[in-house]
């Protein structure tokens, strides 16, 4: 299962909207919402959450985000932050019911990241920053 995320927010912070590809095989599934007060963080934590809550049984997944900050939030500043009770080293951690509830979906799947340069003509990863562009709410 390969899944594609992204967010995007118009103005940051302000509405904004987020997208999931899942695909597996040759079948896909799009997710997609919206919020009207929010930024562009949010979206793509909300995207990744968003796809790996709707899978229905343990899976092997990678994602594929152009976010540095939901990468690497993951694969290098989560276990500080645990170790810290969800604190950075500056203090409170910006939204941290995304990143809990991050934390809680992927103990049940084995994940995998991968970072991709937004707007670099990487099929899917345009297609989620389209789908997410149409779903901000004006």
């Amino acid at each position: 299962m390969v899944i594609y995320t992204d967010g995007a927010c118009s103005p940051n912070p302000g509405s904004g909207g987020w997208a999931a590809i899942l695909c597996s095989g040759s079948h896909e599934k799009i997710l997609s919402g919206g919020e009207k007060s929010t930024t562009n963080n949010r979206m793509e934590l909300t995207a990744a959450l968003q796809a790996l809550l709707a899978l229905k049984t343990p899976c092997r997944v990678e994602i594929v985000t152009d976010s540095e900050y939901l990468r690497r939030g993951i694969t290098e500043w989560l276990p500080g932050w645990k170790k810290r009770n969800w604190q950075r080293k500056g203090g409170a951690l910006a939204n941290i019911d995304l990143w809990q509830a991050l934390d809680a979906i992927l103990a049940k799947h084995s994940v995998t990241w991968k970072w991709v340069r937004g707007h670099a003509g990487h099929k899917y990863n345009q297609r989620a920053d389209q789908l997410a562009r149409q779903s901000i709410p004006r």
